[in-house]
């Protein structure tokens, strides 16, 4: 499955639109990644453990948004789009959202 952020991909075209497909998770943050982050706050540097639990949770919406494009025939995502937020009453959940539309492509 190619997906990609651009609307056209080189050396192919597309022969049929089958939608707009998306792919979210929402995780929690845990106490420890919370510790550490807090020290990275105060002493400065990157926090790793949030560093891992973004991409972890970046992987996991394009892995399902492409799974629910090949269910719909698909074998490409092109436009893709990727959205994060923070949410819960402590901000101790993040959301990451991809989203796209669903092609058929052929090699020109």
């Amino acid at each position: 499955m190619i997906v990609t952020t651009t609307n056209e991909i080189a050396d192919y075209h597309v022969t049929s639109y089958k939608g707009i497909v998306f792919g979210e998770v929402i995780s929690g943050v845990n106490f420890l990644k919370d510790i550490g982050a807090g020290l990275r706050n105060i002493f400065g540097g990157r926090s790793a453990g949030y560093e891992e639990e973004l991409t972890k949770a970046r992987e996991e919406a394009l892995e399902e948004m492409s799974r629910r494009a090949k269910a719909l025939g698909a074998n490409a995502v092109i436009g893709v789009k990727m959205d994060y937020e923070v949410l819960g009453a402590d901000n101790g959940m993040l959301m990451v959202t991809s989203s796209g539309t669903a092609v058929i492509i052929e090699k020109n």
